[in-house]
């Protein structure tokens, strides 16, 4: 197998964020040919990989990714706006530059694109997020490449926020914490991402391995902080105003992340389980820093 590897050459898109330092690491592991295609080429040699064979350019500027995907067999892409920062919107990062980097692969002759989006991102393209990232599978689909979509639910990362909020004295949720998830660590999650090189699934649908209720993952917070558990709940009429407010007095580049966030709490979100890392190890884990 790591033979075979090393003869594809694998181009990574957004390598330094939270998932893609992950699966590079797969990669890697995996002995596959690894290019990254970055905005700062200091932050992967900063991780540990001053030889790597790295791209430095601004992906929304379809100008200076021009040659990125030559010799390149299979592109891996996870850009996306994760907290809107640079002026930047959706539509120019999640959407074109996406786009640009498909064009350059289409140009190139690559045989594969895999791109990750979000779960359920089909089924609520009312969200600007959700928008971007699904018009930009609808190109991919049609660009004639060999693609595959992967869908993750969300980030152990994510959940971060639980203990933050339990470190504070209180976490607060919508309903009555009754909305369920299964959130997925980035390195489970990676897994799926580098065997979908050689898979034939055009779109993976991927949670982690435990299925919990809100107020589950609240209670695990607590536990991990050895704190007896403080809960309040928040009608959801309010979770709708605030909503509404928010996309009526502000700019997009402001409440599109806090849009998404209100939406995807306040309803079940499950996926097929892959993965063995639980939220209770990794909530162990944030307890000690």
């Amino acid at each position: 197998m790591g033979q075979e590897n090393a003869m594809e050459r694998i181009l990574l898109a957004g390598a330094t964020g939270y998932l893609g330092r992950f699966i590079l690491k797969e990669l890697l592991q995996r002995d596959y040919q690894v290019k990254t295609l970055v905005r700062d080429a200091g932050k992967v040699k900063a991780d540990g990989y001053p030889d790597l064979e790295i791209c430095e350019a601004e992906i929304t500027d379809a100008g200076s990714i021009k040659g990125c995907c030559d010799t390149i067999d299979v592109v891996i892409s996870t850009v996306g706006i994760t907290k809107q920062k640079d002026g930047l919107a959706y539509m120019d990062v999640d959407f074109q530059a996406n786009v640009n980097l498909l064009e350059e692969a289409q140009r190139a002759g690559v045989r594969k694109f895999i791109y990750v989006s979000a779960l359920n991102a089909d089924k609520l393209t009312h969200l600007a997020i959700c928008r971007a990232k699904e018009m930009f599978v609808e190109k991919l689909k049609n660009s004639g490449v060999d693609f595959c979509v992967i869908r993750p639910n969300g980030f152990f990362s994510d959940m971060a926020e639980f203990i933050a909020m339990a470190q504070r004295g209180r976490v607060y949720l919508f309903g009555r914490g009754q909305f369920r998830c299964n959130p997925v660590h980035g390195a489970d999650l990676a897994t799926v991402c580098v065997d979908a090189v050689n898979l034939p699934d055009q779109e993976i649908e991927v949670g982690g391995p435990e299925l919990l209720s809100h107020e589950e993952i609240a209670r695990l917070a607590f536990d991990s902080l050895e704190k007896p558990p403080r809960i309040s709940y928040i009608p959801d009429w309010l979770r709708k105003c605030v909503l509404r407010s928010l996309q009526l007095l502000t700019k997009q580049t402001f409440h599109g992340p806090v849009e998404f966030f209100l939406t995807v709490m306040a309803m079940d979100m499950i996926a097929p389980e892959y993965g063995s890392r639980t939220l209770k190890e990794f909530f162990s884990g944030l307890s000690k820093q």
